[in-house]
């Protein structure tokens, strides 16, 4: 029972990575079809933090209302800048790449991340890398593949697959949804410049409470995102939502993409480092295709399976490499105490008041024997 419970929480980090994937590409399919239907990305942002919010406060209120930290000027300043890159910057450059390009492309070019991640980590010291220590050679080499599995999925189209039989009814859509190179190009550009922003997000994350934490980035998130929106937007009118796609879109994304998913990645980014946490990115790519095929009558290519497959071996290079980073904690603090416990000396200090003919009490500190 205690092997079960131990493989459960080792287990725990990539169990929740990569559920969460799965909910980034539900997002990027609901979100693909609310932005088409009109809706504005600058009030999505606002909206999915606001519906964020509320549903992660009341829980940051009741879990950590004894072991929350002090609030201190310096951690708010951190805050609204975390609040700024993910929610306000990160989100609006993705949801422009998903108007000029496909839920499917946008995903290929956001692998781009976890080499991103790992640079700034290596940079802020958050990462350590030894060229002669084979899990950091293992970390290097996979993420260069990942991005290389990216570069093909998003330069290399090839033939369609018809795996799902959609290849006489789609066509037409390909053919005009690639004739504009330009669109394209910007929305590789914006998809770039998002994940640098959400990088940036990964590596400023340092308050110890992460319920507390989200509450207050999805808070600052929508406080900013409202305050650009109504400088992009001006006709009130957009602001108002239906029983339609953009409230589903608002509801979905902000508890499951921001609320949820802020307060996973603070947890495992704790335990396991940012790199972690972005280099599962990829896999969200993949599912992202298959059901972009299915909902969004998106074309799939032999370019995407292969490099589908060049993702998936790269990013188990560098899980593979991640594991064999350093012992278990337990186990490097008990060695370490073992270490102290035989090399520290024996050492017997005799204290008396003068006069004073009773027996002396001692205690431990260095070798030998002193009378004081």
């Amino acid at each position: 029972m205690g092997k079960v419970k131990l493989v459960l929480e080792k287990a725990k980090p990539f169990l929740a990575i990569i559920s969460l994937q799965f909910g980034y590409a539900g997002m990027s399919i609901i979100a693909t079809l609310c932005l088409k239907n009109g809706m504005n990305h600058f009030i999505l942002s606002v909206y999915r933090h606001i519906f964020a919010t509320l549903s992660i406060a009341p829980f940051a209120l009741l879990f950590e209302r004894k072991t929350r930290p002090k609030m201190t000027l310096s951690v708010f300043w951190k805050i609204t800048v975390l609040g700024f890159l993910e929610p306000v910057l990160d989100q609006n450059l993705y949801y422009m790449a998903l108007q000029y390009t496909s839920a499917t492309f946008t995903m290929a070019c956001i692998n781009i991340l976890p080499a991103m991640t790992f640079i700034m980590a290596t940079i802020f010291g958050l990462e350590k890398v030894s060229i002669k220590r084979l899990s950091s050679q293992a970390k290097m080499i996979g993420t260069i593949v990942t991005v290389s599995g990216a570069m093909v999925m998003t330069m290399y189209r090839g033939p369609i697959v018809n795996i799902f039989g959609m290849h006489e009814v789609e066509h037409h859509v390909s053919s005009t949804t690639h004739a504009n190179g330009q669109n394209w190009v910007l929305g590789a550009i914006f998809v770039l410049c998002s994940c640098l922003g959400w990088s940036g997000f990964f590596i400023l994350q340092e308050y110890p409470a992460e319920l507390s934490l989200t509450a207050w980035v999805c808070f600052m998130g929508a406080l900013e995102g409202g305050v650009v929106s109504l400088v992009a937007v001006r006709d009130m009118r957009a602001w108002v939502l239906g029983w339609d796609s953009r409230l589903v879109a608002s509801v979905y994304t902000g508890v499951v993409c921001s609320g949820i998913a802020y307060y996973i990645q603070g947890f495992v980014n704790r335990t396991k480092g940012p790199v972690f946490v972005t280099v599962f990115s990829p896999l969200c790519m993949i599912i992202t295709a298959v059901l972009g095929a299915l909902f969004l009558h998106e074309l799939l290519h032999l370019g995407s399976i292969i490099g589908a497959v060049i993702i998936v071996m790269g990013l188990y290079t560098v899980v593979w490499g991640k594991s064999k980073d350093a012992p278990p904690t337990s186990q490097a603090a008990l060695t370490n105490e073992n270490v102290k416990t035989q090399e520290l000396p024996i050492v017997r200090v005799i204290t008396a008041s003068a006069g004073t003919k009773a027996p002396f009490p001692t205690r431990t500190i260095n070798t030998g024997e002193i009378h004081i």
